[in-house]
């Protein structure tokens, strides 16, 4: 697909958002951008792993300030935060900037909501289903398993409220919202493409 299109995908822990925004990027053969590659460009920078952690989870300067109390000061914390943010959402820009991509999480959605050329895309599933794929991918237990939907789920809320002030999977920021336990991750992932191609239609 050679039109300039740009595919931002959330998604709940465990449904399998990553594995289809990378089909969807191989198949139109477009480039790909998930937290592992933008919180690398953002370490290049010179950010601390700490940091890039601390606005990965959300966490405010309340829920940092006990383990970082002796090295700095809540207020310079925060600080350091908020430019780790600003330095992803102007990588985020910049990566959009260079042609159409697929972008998983990172908060791309709210990024480039001024953009009239993204399609936003939230990937969701059933607790049970997303129970078994953690317990499946990760090979471990279901209590195990059941801690990390539960912690990373709450992070994941907590970081994009505090980074756009809305609600991760609202029907109001997104185009469309699909459950990928109905038709598996490969056909979840064509269907979008399908749909991508209709609306690129559409704006012709």
């Amino acid at each position: 697909m050679a039109k300039n299109i740009i595919i931002t995908v959330g998604c709940e822990y465990g449904s399998g958002g990553p594995e289809i925004g990378e089909k969807i990027s191989k198949d139109f053969g477009i480039a790909y951008y998930d937290r592992s590659i933008i919180d690398k460009i953002i370490e290049e920078t010179g950010m601390s792993t700490t940091l890039v952690e601390a606005a990965e989870t959300g966490q405010d300067i309340k829920g940092r300030s006990r383990e970082l109390e002796k090295k700095a000061s809540p207020t310079k914390y925060q600080v350091l935060t908020d430019r780790v943010v600003y330095i992803q959402t102007q990588i985020i820009k910049k990566l959009a900037d260079r042609g159409p991509c697929v972008f998983v999480g990172r908060c791309a959605d709210y990024v480039l909501k001024d953009r009239d050329n993204v399609l936003n895309v939230f990937v969701y599933a059933p607790y049970e289903v997303r129970l078994k794929k953690v317990i499946d991918t990760l090979n471990i237990s279901k209590e195990a398993a059941e801690y990390r939907v539960k912690t990373q789920g709450e992070q994941l809320h907590a970081r994009y409220k505090q980074m756009t002030g809305t609600y991760r999977g609202d029907r109001h920021n997104r185009h469309l919202l699909i459950d990928s336990s109905v038709l598996g991750i490969e056909d979840t992932a064509l269907f979008i493409e399908d749909f991508a191609n209709r609306v690129l239609e559409k704006r012709d």
